[in-house]
């Protein structure tokens, strides 16, 4: 049996293998109403038909204006709620897990009336300048954060995870190239983890399920400015310390600047790696990980906890399938009979 298609607990979490679905943005909210459409309730749907032990659903914001685009989704009021809750049931229906990704874009929400960051100034020449947040806007969006797990937890996911990677508000909070905040919530990094710390808190307060964070890892920065490992790291224990199950460990997307280290198959597992150095909870790792045979090599050498798995799931919804047979997993067990003729 292999370890990646073997059933594992992970963060309190009770998985039937250890790849997981990563967020995926799908842009397919033609409505602009933040609901979830039939596109959804298939995309989703033939991804637990082909096994994948945990969906998270991808990138939800919890206010209009915390939108990546106006084609999200969303979780701030009760219809997108009743149908996230139909979507619950009928992944947990088909014997999968789902989480949800809760986030807010900051200076990269493109469609919002009024983009928002730590800092004013815009992500690139292509985004606007955002305005830089009042002490009582970020403590409505810290709220907003509660309010939508609360929503998520009367849907009855699975799991919650905080999106504070990928450039997004509280990326852009916890970095010093885009934090440039003198009080409470800048400056130091302590103060700049604060907002991170207070949405774990409001989070809790709504929803005592396992809660997973999505860090970037490193900003591709080359002036000196970003955070080092040694800050991630210590980032990550005041994660633990407050209640976080799961770090979800990838890289990039605070501005527009490429990897400034080689790209390979796996190249972000170092980053996780490291991470799993400095806690005790667990680290998923992201990233050209199409190949399962490193996927299992990662498990087995402990380098990481769980897989995330992107691109690999859009290319092909058989993915652990194929992996099975690569791996010469003969317990996995297809959906029903009808599908395992499909692979015979």
């Amino acid at each position: 049996m292999s370890l990646l298609l073997s059933k594992a607990n992970v963060g309190g979490l009770n998985l039937k293998n250890r790849v997981v679905m990563s967020p995926m943005c799908m842009y397919e909210v033609k409505n602009e109403d933040g609901i979830l459409t039939p596109f959804h309730f298939a995309h989703y749907g033939m991804r637990a038909i082909s096994q994948v032990g945990l969906i998270i659903t991808e990138s939800t914001a919890v206010e209009p204006d915390g939108r990546i685009t106006k084609n999200d989704l969303g979780l701030w009021n009760d219809q997108q709620a009743d149908k996230l809750k139909s979507l619950v049931s009928s992944i947990h229906y088909l014997g999968s897990k789902i989480g949800i990704q809760l986030n807010h874009a900051g200076r990269k929400a493109s469609d919002a009336n009024y983009p928002v960051a730590p800092s004013s100034f815009e992500f690139s020449s292509h985004y606007r300048t955002p305005n830089e947040l009042t002490i009582s806007q970020i403590k409505q969006i810290v709220q907003n954060f509660g309010t939508a797990a609360k929503r998520a937890a009367n849907a009855g996911v699975d799991m919650v995870e905080i999106h504070g990677a990928h450039g997004y508000l509280l990326h852009q909070f916890l970095s010093a190239v885009a934090n440039k905040r003198d009080d409470e919530y800048g400056g130091s990094l302590e103060k700049r983890y604060r907002i991170v710390r207070e949405v774990i808190e409001a989070v809790k307060a709504n929803y005592n399920g396992p809660i997973w964070i999505r860090l970037s890892l490193s900003d591709y920065d080359t002036t000196g400015t970003q955070n080092t490992m040694s800050d991630w790291q210590q980032i990550g224990r005041w994660l633990e310390a407050s209640g976080i199950d799961l770090i979800d460990a990838s890289t990039g997307g605070l501005t527009d600047a490429s990897p400034d280290f080689p790209v390979h198959d796996g190249y972000q597992t170092k980053f996780a790696t490291a991470m799993k150095q400095a806690v005790n909870i667990p680290v998923s790792t992201v990233g050209l990980l199409d190949n399962p045979g490193l996927c299992e090599y990662i498990l087995q050498n402990n380098q990481a906890d769980l897989i995330m798995e992107g691109r690999a799931l859009l290319r092909n919804t058989n993915w652990l399938s194929d992996a099975a047979k690569y791996l010469h997993d003969k317990n996995f067990k297809e959906f029903n009979d009808s599908y395992s003729r499909g692979q015979d």
